[in-house]
């Protein structure tokens, strides 16, 4: 199955901004953004033209770079969003949101995207007592997420969940079972992602 491997915190270099995409090292002084906050590479800290194309671009890679989806997989999110009715960045926005590896995140399950996606993948997790392996199954009202009862990942799983502030209000978490329950679909007032959807839309309407 194909991955992206490239070093993350030169991801977050690159975009200019912290993603969290190592979950807790990214708030320590161990986090290189916080030494070196500008992009990789040689010319990373001379002037870079801003053209309007540049800046839509970053923000695509910057959404697709958060949520660890491909650049073909992505563009399929895409052309599935335009396709429903309503505004086809909050549609976008939403469809990534309720990916499995994303909400298992969001409930404080795991401390990155790509740790959910392991733990996914290696079948630690049951949607509606169903075993499921596709980071990118898609969560709907009334679904049921648990961690299997004989899984090797729960000192992970209760690790991470001591580092969680808060649960979005579209999610139901409960800490101690390590079970949660999908309350309904996320609005986009309550989807944090660091990125402007409609520049998105832009870029891919050209």
């Amino acid at each position: 199955m194909a991955r992206d491997t490239s070093p993350q915190c030169k991801q977050c270099r690159r975009e200019g901004e912290k993603l969290f995409l190592k979950g807790e090292r990214c708030l320590t002084d161990k986090c290189s953004f916080e030494r070196r906050a500008y992009p990789p590479g040689d010319h990373g800290r001379g002037r870079q033209k801003q053209s309007e194309y540049r800046v839509q671009l970053r923000e695509k890679q910057k959404a697709r770079r958060y949520y660890g989806v491909l650049e073909t997989q992505f563009r399929l999110y895409y052309d599935r969003a335009s396709r429903q009715d309503g505004i086809t960045g909050e549609n976008l926005l939403q469809m990534l949101e309720r990916r499995l590896d994303n909400v298992i995140v969001r409930l404080g399950f795991a401390g990155s995207r790509r740790q959910a996606r392991q733990m996914v993948r290696h079948g630690h997790w049951t949607v509606n007592g169903r075993r499921v392996d596709i980071p990118s199954f898609q969560v709907h009202e009334g679904d049921i997420i648990a961690l299997k009862g004989d899984s090797p990942a729960e000192p992970v799983v209760r690790g991470a969940t001591e580092l969680t502030a808060q649960v979005p209000a579209w999610l139901q978490a409960d800490h101690e079972s390590l079970t949660a329950k999908i309350l309904r679909a996320p609005e986009r007032r309550e989807i944090t992602t660091p990125v402007q959807e409609q520049l998105i839309v832009e870029l891919y309407s050209k």
